[in-house]
């Protein structure tokens, strides 16, 4: 294992952040665990891994809506730390938005929590993952190209993330990696109604696994990404087969 590399994880405080980063620590990364308002769970979290490895989490809370703050992330990073290694971009605002009903301020959330600041901290953490050869993985969506209806923001702000990363891709090579993971059905999302149990219940039947996704499934193809040397731009289904169906 090596227990030199830093990753800063965005939404890292539940669910899938979470996952990720208790994934990536069991493999022997160090992570910074950013959190908007869930501080009691991002602070039980990296006490959870010092206690299997000291000093190897750290916390730092802010708005990724506050775009001019986002370099006081990869600072953290840095001064806990001393390098940046892999950003993953996991934060994510998602509810409805129909035609005929959204607003400017769920542009500003659903636009500047899915696209704008990933986009506005990947430019902010490029000097230090330049100098470790690092990468970044953002995760998308299989509606990004197979809309859902009702979710118009949320599609247009995954669609640009999608474009995001493939853009910066080249953009940054060859010193720095850029890739995406795009989820079908995993958690479903806490408060959000969109999927009703009949709509659960028809999605699960449309993927060929025959089963939802899980934070590890996510968290195994983006530690996939992290170390795979030759792939950049690459965005990767991981949706247990659903996306062929769609």
């Amino acid at each position: 294992m090596n227990h030199d590399k830093v990753a800063l994880i965005t939404g890292a405080a539940r669910r899938v952040g979470a996952g990720l980063a208790r994934y990536l620590h069991a493999r022997g990364w160090r992570v910074v665990i950013h959190y908007r308002s869930n501080g009691g769970a991002a602070t039980a979290l990296a006490s959870e891994l010092n206690a299997v490895r000291p000093a190897s989490a750290v916390t730092v809370q802010l708005d990724l809506l506050e775009t001019a703050r986002l370099p006081e992330l990869v600072a953290a990073a840095l001064a806990a730390f001393g390098r940046l290694d892999a950003l993953v971009n996991n934060a994510s605002a998602f509810y409805p938005t129909p035609v005929g009903e959204f607003s400017e301020s769920a542009w500003d959330e659903l636009v500047g929590s899915n696209l704008k600041a990933p986009l506005f901290l990947a430019q902010a953490a490029v000097p230090a993952l330049a100098e470790t050869g690092g990468c970044i993985v953002s995760i998308a969506d299989i509606h990004a190209d197979r809309p859902y209806p009702g979710l118009m923001l949320y599609t247009v702000a995954k669609a640009g993330l999608v474009a995001m990363t493939r853009g910066l891709a080249r953009e940054l090579a060859p010193k720095v990696r850029v890739n995406a993971v795009a989820p079908g059905a995993n958690l479903w999302p806490d408060g959000a109604d969109v999927f009703d149990a009949a709509e659960r219940e028809r999605i699960l039947g449309t993927i060929p696994l025959g089963r939802t996704g899980t934070p590890d499934d996510l968290a195994q193809a983006i530690a996939f990404l992290l170390d795979a040397p030759y792939l950049t731009g690459v965005v990767l289904p991981v949706d247990g087969g659903r996306s062929v169906v769609l």
